[in-house]
């Protein structure tokens, strides 16, 4: 390596000088392959570089036929130089002719060479061109070889930056150039609307030096700045306010990171090939977008998005500027704009400023998407190349409710946005009026409005809601942000904190529900054809019981002293429920053998989510202590409707008379026994869905904190009674839903939907 380090900063130094010497930068270019090619031992060097419409165009060769220049155009994705624009990813071959993606271009000449490596330039995240070397023998090119031609890379980026060669519009969108209005019709992560001024998360590092006069002085530089940041990680973990549940988890993750020997191994080989410090990261952080571009597994590409964000703080320790945008002085209306966000960095901000967030990457279950939820922030993913197209002090919309982004968006426009905005506001107030008043109808009567919750960030909305408790915590989430499994003490901490905010109020903790599209790496991934039919939920614990009994100990060990209610998702039979009661039951009797304190009562319950279920009440109900219908998994499975596909999603509406009559069944069946019969999911949340489960007898709702306020509001207008003879003349109906013929009701009868 050393060897070949030191040929690397021999010619990033030829570069240099070419790049700095006189002539055109045309001129500078062609002399440029003739260096590169001459130091690699290569037959041919040539440079091609993306151009307006997505094509590439060859502007300099050593070695190909010199008419070629400026004539070989390929578009984006079309032979192997294309495919290496496309995925920003480096090529090697032996013999590239024989390569399916293989496109020849007569004017070349290069039907005699075989063997080829090429690697993409990359300037401010984004393909700009594509350096190519090429030999006529079967040649193997070796990671050193690929190392060296990174690096160089890296410097043609900035060459072409200059603007000399390229107008460097050609390398922004058309859209991107105009100061009009721009749409993203992105993915909504976290509902909420907001208008404000955008601000960059990452105020752009401009990496200005690229080549390194001393190694062993960056080398100094990095570790000093490595030094820095992890204690700075260390910093945040003792923190008083991050020191429970998900938040350690996650910075725990971010520490494993930062002492990755892989990770800084790649730094520290850049700069032996004559980066410098800060170069070198960035070269390592584009290879780390590169393979997210090509993951598409979920976890990894959230794990990938955690490297990326250390990378960054890195480069800010590197400059001197710790910090991102958070500590600078935001305007009173922040829209933060990001690629991605690490879910730590949005505690960083001033929450009172930060009305929405705008991300590149982000998925529903990645961890920033959960945190933004969790702290009523505005979230919307899955707008590609955002950064780009905004510039700080822009106007932005944000809509998490469908997903839509307006940039710059007209006057009318922000005028309509802005009243809406307005109106959400006031009506927050009026139902902010509400919280300490009962959930009760105009007819007398009351039904327990609950929360959901799955972190420690949702505590606080227990009071500034009124809700009457926490009717389903989702204990999944805390597994999920770990990049391990959270310890005993990890958790038992978790469940005391959540039943402390409770007070004396109830607590439904729902076990594990992971596994389908909630995988957790460290459980092994298992790949499934249907995963929301597959191995999860309850049928994954109990075929690994001591995944399940761990989690029950830190429960009952949490409960000491208090109410308990746990409740097992999934399940589709009895036996299933009584196989997890067991196991229950011989943590129970375990923990009293070591004396431990118990708790006072223990309460223990099923989701039903599994129409087959529904068929086994008679021998399900004497042995529950509750039942919380889970209406977004029941209804995918009823009406055998992927909700997660758009095509077949609004299909079967949750108001169908089928569907409606499925849920009055459970409750009668519910009431006769004695057994307490709730509802959580979307539809539990929504005033008109929520109305007509309660005219089904349905008494206790859990929902988004949001929701309460609104379903409040709505119970004041409503009289039961009189919706309860309504509904059930209509469940016989042959109609495909009875959405308009509930509207209606709700219209004539003044309630407030």
């Amino acid at each position: 390596m050393g060897q070949a380090a030191g040929g690397s900063r021999l010619l990033l130094r030829r570069l240099r000088e070419v790049m700095a010497g006189p002539g055109t930068a045309q001129s500078r270019l062609d002399r440029v392959v003739r260096a590169i090619a001459a130091n690699m031992v290569a037959e041919v060097c040539s440079i091609y570089l993306r151009r307006a419409g997505d094509w590439l165009e060859l502007f300099a060769t050593e070695g190909l036929n010199p008419i070629a220049v400026h004539k070989t155009r390929l578009r984006i994705g079309e032979g192997l130089v294309g495919t290496i624009a496309q995925t920003a990813t480096p090529l090697s071959l032996t013999d590239a002719p024989t390569h399916p993606k293989f496109a020849y271009r007569p004017e070349t000449g290069e039907e005699i060479y075989h063997s080829l490596m090429g690697v993409p330039i990359i300037r401010n995240g984004r393909v700009c061109g594509v350096l190519v070397v090429q030999n006529r023998t079967l040649r193997d090119y070796d990671e050193d070889e690929m190392e060296a031609m990174q690096t160089v890379a890296m410097v043609l980026a900035e060459l072409v930056g200059q603007g000399d060669l390229v107008d460097t519009n050609d390398l922004r969108d058309a859209a991107a150039r105009r100061q009009e209005p721009y749409v993203f019709d992105g993915l909504g992560l976290a509902e909420g609307l907001a208008m404000g001024t955008a601000v960059l998360h990452e105020p752009r590092v401009a990496v200005s030096q690229l080549i390194a006069e001393d190694a062993a002085a960056e080398q100094g530089r990095l570790h000093q700045a490595m030094g820095s940041l992890r204690r700075r990680i260390d910093a945040m973990l003792d923190e008083q306010d991050v020191v429970a549940g998900e938040h350690r988890d996650i910075l725990e993750a971010y520490r494993m990171f930062a002492h990755d020997r892989g990770w800084i191994d790649r730094i520290e080989e850049g700069i032996k090939t004559g980066l410098t410090a800060e170069a070198a990261v960035e070269r390592v952080q584009m290879e780390t977008r590169a393979r997210m571009a090509s993951v598409t597994d979920p976890y990894l590409r959230e794990r990938l998005a955690d490297l990326e964000d250390l990378a960054n703080r890195l480069l800010r320790h590197l400059i001197g500027k710790t910090e991102t945008a958070a500590g600078d002085e935001l305007p009173d209306e922040t829209v933060l704009i990001a690629r991605t966000m690490g879910p730590a960095e949005l505690f960083d901000y001033d929450r009172v400023k930060l009305k929405a967030v705008v991300l590149e990457e982000g998925s529903p279950t990645s961890h920033v998407a959960i945190v933004a939820r969790a702290l009523g922030i505005p979230l919307v993913g899955a707008c590609e190349r955002v950064v780009e197209q905004v510039e700080p002090g822009d106007l932005v919309v944000a809509d998490g409710d469908t997903g839509q982004v307006i940039i710059r968006p007209t006057q009318e426009v922000a005028a309509a946005f802005a009243e809406s905005v307005a109106i959400r506001a006031q009506r927050v107030a009026e139902y902010a009026a509400l919280r300490d008043l009962p959930a009760i109808s105009l007819d007398g009567v009351e039904v327990k409005l609950h929360m959901n919750a799955g972190l420690t960030v949702d505590l606080p909305h227990l009071d500034a809601t009124g809700a009457a408790g926490i009717g389903l915590f989702r204990t999944e989430l805390q597994f999920m942000v770990a990049s391990t499994m959270p310890k005993l003490t990890t958790q038992i901490e978790l469940y005391s904190a959540v039943l402390d905010a409770a007070r004396d109020r109830p607590v439904i903790f729902r076990t594990l529900d992971v596994g389908g599209d909630k995988v957790l790496p460290y459980l092994g991934e298992v790949r499934e054809e249907n995963p929301a039919l597959g191995w999860r939920a309850i049928r994954l614990v109990l075929d690994r019981p001591a995944l399940l009994r761990y989690q029950l100990r830190a429960l009952l060990i949490a409960g000491a002293g208090r109410s308990l209610s746990i409740m097992f998702p999934m399940v589709a039979d009895v036996a299933e429920f009584r196989q997890a009661r067991q196991i229950l039951e011989v943590e129970r009797r375990r923990l009293e053998r070591l004396g431990r304190s118990m708790p006072k009562e223990i309460r223990v319950g099923t989701m039903l989510e599994v129409p087959a279920l529904a068929y086994q009440l008679g021998a399900l109900l004497p042995l529950v202590d509750f039942i919380s219908i889970g209406s977004n998994d029941l209804m995918q499975f009823f009406f055998a409707a992927d909700r997660s596909n758009p095509k077949v999603a609004n299909r079967y509406d949750i108001l169908a008379p089928a569907a409606l009559k499925l849920l009055a069944d459970i409750t009668a069946a519910g009431d006769a026994a004695g057994v307490p019969v709730s509802v959580c999911g979307e539809m539990a949340g929504r005033p008109l869905e929520a109305m007509t489960m309660i005219g089904l007898g349905v008494r206790s709702l859990s929902m988004q904190p949001a929701s309460i306020g609104p379903l409040k509001a709505m119970l004041a207008s409503l009289d039961v009674g009189e919706l309860r003879k309504y509904v059930h003349t209509l469940l016989e109906f042959p109609d495909r839903t009875l959405r308009g013929k509930l509207e209606s009701f709700a219209r004539d009868h003044g309630v407030a939907i």
